[in-house]
């Protein structure tokens, strides 16, 4: 059955197709058990073929990049994960990047702000690709992706491509009009329109120092577990840390000490510590302060 699928691109699991990809080596958390089915996809055509099988098969499916937004269960996911290594970057013009949507978006950031253009300077410092931070409208130091789009190639369920212009999108914070798109398989590549800066080199390079002094990047972590909440001039991390809750630790899992709404895995955490630790922080922070915490991390059923 799976053939076609696996000749896509077999390169990270060989011959192998069922019941051996553990998905923690897929996260940056390090969490999750094994998918029933997994490929590799490096262009649009090779994720088309893999979509359209899938929908022919009935068999459900998820696309990841990086797996930096992600925490899988530890019954693994009963399906097919697609992972998006779409990376390509095209200087079509000054200041108009294109990007693949498996493109690191922290290398992309680098890039840019070396060749002298503003824009992407916050995106240094943050783990993921490009067409998650596009569907996340990830952000940091006042700027946020949804500011630079210009306009972004997405794949349909049905395994077609479509473009969409910036007018056609909608963003706020940490949310994109791509999340409410039921029609929406894939994010496949995103066109970024930047400007000159004499100081885009030093305003990174300053943006990445704050980054290293506050926030435990040399842990396992999924990043920012939590949205900054609204009505409110106090952040996710300053009401988990008033609760108290620095160094609380369920099982392997651990809020870090070094920065409130970064959720550590300090060795052997499974997605159930994940969770109670989650939900012990929503409750604390609720209970205490009466604000509603909503998670950033996207929790993947099996």
């Amino acid at each position: 059955m799976l053939s076609a699928l696996l000749n896509i691109d077999c390169s990270l699991n060989g011959s192998r197709s069922q019941g051996d990809k553990l998905l923690s080596d897929l996260s940056t958390w390090r969490i999750g058990g094994p998918c029933k089915y997994f490929v590799q996809v490096s262009d649009q055509h090779q994720l088309a073929s893999a979509v359209r099988h899938c929908n022919q098969q009935s068999m459900r499916y998820i696309v990841i990049g990086k797996g930096s937004n992600c925490l899988f269960d530890d019954l693994g996911f009963h399906g097919c994960v697609i992972r998006n290594s779409i990376v390509f970057l095209e200087r079509n013009q000054p200041g108009l990047f294109r990007a693949g949507s498996g493109y690191p978006f922290n290398r992309l950031g680098l890039q840019t702000a070396n060749e002298g253009f503003s824009g992407l300077e916050f995106a240094g410092g943050i783990p993921g690709t490009v067409g998650g931070a596009a569907y996340m409208n990830a952000g940091a130091n006042e700027q946020e992706t949804a500011d630079v789009v210009e306009s972004v190639e997405i794949m349909t369920r049905e395994g077609e491509c479509k473009i969409l212009n910036r007018s056609e999108l909608s963003f706020g914070y940490r949310w994109s009009s791509f999340q409410d798109m039921k029609f929406l398989a894939a994010i496949t590549a995103v066109t970024f329109k930047l400007k000159v800066s004499e100081s885009a080199k030093k305003n990174q390079q300053e943006y990445l120092e704050r980054r290293r002094c506050s926030q435990p990047l040399e842990e396992t972590s999924a990043g920012s577990v939590f949205r900054n909440p609204l009505g409110t001039d106090l952040s996710a991390a300053q009401l988990i840390e008033m609760a108290g809750l620095k160094g609380c630790r369920v099982g392997g899992s651990v809020i870090s000490e070094k920065h409130a709404n970064f959720f550590i895995n300090r060795g052997g955490a499974t997605c159930g510590d994940m969770l109670r630790l989650i939900d012990l922080a929503k409750e604390a922070v609720w209970r205490q302060f009466g604000v509603v915490l909503h998670e950033e991390v996207l929790y993947i059923p099996p």
